[in-house]
């Protein structure tokens, strides 16, 4: 073989190596991160969380509710597969609800108790990025972060958008066997989406 193909042939196994490598976070992590519809899609916190996910999933067209108080009782009310519990604590919306940062864990801590029993997927998601951890968080308050511990190390992967990693917080869980699924803009929870219900 003449010795430009050859280094042709090379270069040609290394850009795809290359390529291999630079797929999007999310993409390389579908294989893993699995789930199946209907959805029950709830937060942690009250945060407007919750409605970025539900606008993919209307798009897509998948099978869900959307509850912002869900509780046990709503796991009853049909088969779902899935939980999504989204992070982020809003002082804002919980005044709204009337409930508390105490109400709010309680609330998720068992409903996560349930959906595991009954054998549901359960998925953490925190969607709003840094912003959403310090926005508006007065000295002293880490209703974010307890929303965050409340939900992640109960969930079998994670859906995180990058920006709110700045500090590997979600990072540590991959460290604790809980796979985390990054993505860089709103726009590509479609994506994001379409990998974990894919059949």
């Amino acid at each position: 073989m003449p010795r430009f193909c050859c280094r042709f042939a090379v270069l040609a196994l290394a850009l795809v190596l290359i390529a291999s490598f630079a797929a999007p976070a999310f993409a390389q992590a579908r294989p893993a991160m699995k789930a199946q519809t209907p959805v029950l899609l709830t937060s942690c916190g009250q945060s407007p969380g919750p409605a970025r996910i539900k606008v993919f999933l209307q798009r897509l067209q998948y099978e869900y509710d959307m509850k912002d108080t869900a509780t046990v009782k709503d796991l009853a009310a049909k088969p779902y597969k899935t939980l999504i519990v989204v992070t982020g604590a809003s002082l804002k919306g919980m005044g709204a609800a009337g409930v508390s940062m105490t109400d709010e864990i309680a609330r998720v801590n068992a409903l996560i108790a349930e959906a595991r029993k009954k054998g549901m997927t359960v998925v953490g998601a925190h969607v709003e990025g840094m912003e959403r951890r310090a926005k508006g968080a007065a000295a002293g308050d880490n209703s974010d972060e307890q929303s965050i511990d409340a939900v992640c190390p109960k969930s079998q992967f994670l859906i995180v958008r990058k920006d709110g990693d700045e500090d590997g917080r979600f990072t540590a869980f991959q460290k604790k066997n809980i796979p985390v699924m990054f993505f860089e803009k709103n726009t590509e929870l479609a994506e994001v989406l379409k990998g974990i219900f894919a059949k």
